[in-house]
């Protein structure tokens, strides 16, 4: 998915620099140079990114960061402020106003291109702790249903038979829908699995190790007709590249 980034600056000449190198590193980028058509931007466009200068026109940054953190439509946006301002105060009062980070002129455009990836990596994380389920409830797409709690997974109303990493895999489609995943990041999603010590079935000894890369690709069983069936429609819902 590429991101948009909205760069608000009343300087021509840092306005095309940043857009320029947030081009080049593949964002799609759009500009304001006052703070009326900053907020116009922020509520048609809704990018995930806005890097806000503090001095502008008429309207400063700070009362544009502020609106923008009023209207349910750009509540959430990120924002990283630009400013010649070395104080603290300054600092504290845009990170006050709700600035998720603050960036002081003369910047290397290396270190804001750095900003906004990790900006929108906290973004990304947070949408993912929002999604997950509580413990006790119950998923619902169509006539797919997963208890997350049992791990008990339903196609219309039948039971369906799945091992534990069929079941983590199917738990994390439900939890984003219409997202492509490569094999790497499923695996990376579903996290290391920890064998119990004891012995190989080669016969040789475990020694507790985490094996980062589980088996995707397992062995299948034979199942009655009914769980045919439902393992027929789960795979109309869920498609991934599980061989990229």
């Amino acid at each position: 998915m590429t991101h948009r980034v909205l760069v608000v600056d009343d300087e021509p000449d840092i306005t095309a620099l940043v857009a320029y190198h947030l081009a080049k590193a593949g964002f799609r980028v759009s500009t304001a140079a006052n703070g009326p058509d900053a907020l116009k931007a922020a509520r048609e466009e809704r990018p995930d990114v806005i890097i806000l200068d503090v001095m502008l026109p008429g309207v400063s940054g700070y009362d544009v960061l502020a609106e923008l953190r009023r209207q349910d439509e750009t509540r959430d946006v990120g924002v990283i402020m630009l400013t010649a301002r070395r104080e603290e105060a300054d600092r504290i009062r845009g990170l006050s106003l709700g600035a998720d980070d603050y960036l002081t002129k003369p910047f290397s455009m290396a270190e804001l291109l750095a900003r906004v990836k990790a900006l929108l990596r906290r973004a990304a994380l947070l949408r993912q702790a929002q999604n997950q389920p509580a413990a006790g409830s119950t998923l619902r797409n169509g006539e797919l249903e997963i208890a997350v709690a049992r791990r008990d997974v339903r196609v219309r109303g039948q039971p369906v038979e799945l091992t534990a990493l069929e079941f983590d895999l199917l738990l994390h489609f439900a939890q984003h829908p219409g997202l492509v995943f490569s094999r790497a990041q499923l695996l990376d999603a579903r996290g290391p699995v920890v064998e119990p010590r004891g012995r190989r079935q080669d016969g040789g000894p475990r020694l507790g190790r985490q094996r980062e890369v589980p088996q995707v690709h397992q062995r299948q069983r034979r199942l009655p007709r009914h769980q045919h069936q439902g393992t027929a429609l789960l795979q109309r819902h869920v498609r991934s590249p599980l061989d990229e």
